[in-house]
């Protein structure tokens, strides 16, 4: 499995409803959100097939990034400890 990192902006906020975008990327059930509009998720999946199903659920003007970042490099400051220690596990 690989981590992916989804980070987004969403430009209509209020007049889209993103709750299934919310309950897409909580569906991976290995995840962590560091911040606001930045997901880390673990997949067997492709960036590519991850932002396409993201496009599916959000805005077409809204931005979105996906990018591999298994086995990287990584520094934190005031995340939480349980996001630490989740990227600690799977980053």
């Amino acid at each position: 499995m690989k981590t992916f990192l989804i980070s987004y902006d969403l430009l209509n906020k209020s007049m889209f409803d993103y709750s299934k975008l919310i309950e897409y990327i909580k569906s991976y059930g290995t995840w962590a959100k560091p911040l606001e509009s930045f997901w880390l998720i673990k997949t067997t999946k492709d960036a590519t097939t991850i932002r396409d199903e993201i496009q599916s659920k959000t805005s077409s003007n809204d931005k979105i990034v996906v990018m591999d970042v298994t086995n990287i490099n990584w520094a934190t400051s005031s995340v939480s400890k349980e996001v630490i220690d989740w990227m600690q596990k799977n980053v």
